[in-house]
């Protein structure tokens, strides 16, 4: 297992630096896109305002599915398919910003 990284991320317009190896490295930005997506969602509904407000509604549903998932109450398979489908948005929006550079 190779040594824990300073890597960069952004949710919701805010950067912040979390240490991973390069083996947590895409699990991490999985999980980035995720949960920005979900507090997308929350602040654009616009029932709920400010960013701990929204921070906390995202881990309140992501609570909820997480249980709900040990309880065996959703389709995984349906979960991986909108991973997978993030993560090509994600390779997408990269290789453009590569094109760029």
């Amino acid at each position: 297992m190779s040594t824990a990284k300073s890597v960069d991320v952004q949710i919701m317009g805010r950067e912040f630096t979390v240490s991973c190896t390069d083996e947590e490295r895409q699990g991490l930005m999985d999980a980035v896109a995720y949960l920005d997506k979900k507090m997308r969602d929350i602040r654009d509904s616009g029932k709920i305002v400010g960013v701990e407000r929204i921070a906390i509604m995202a881990a309140l549903n992501l609570s909820h599915e997480v249980l709900n998932t040990k309880a065996g109450d959703i389709d995984i398979g349906d979960y991986k398919r909108r991973i997978s489908a993030m993560q090509n948005q994600i390779d997408d929006a990269i290789a453009e910003q590569n094109k760029l550079l």
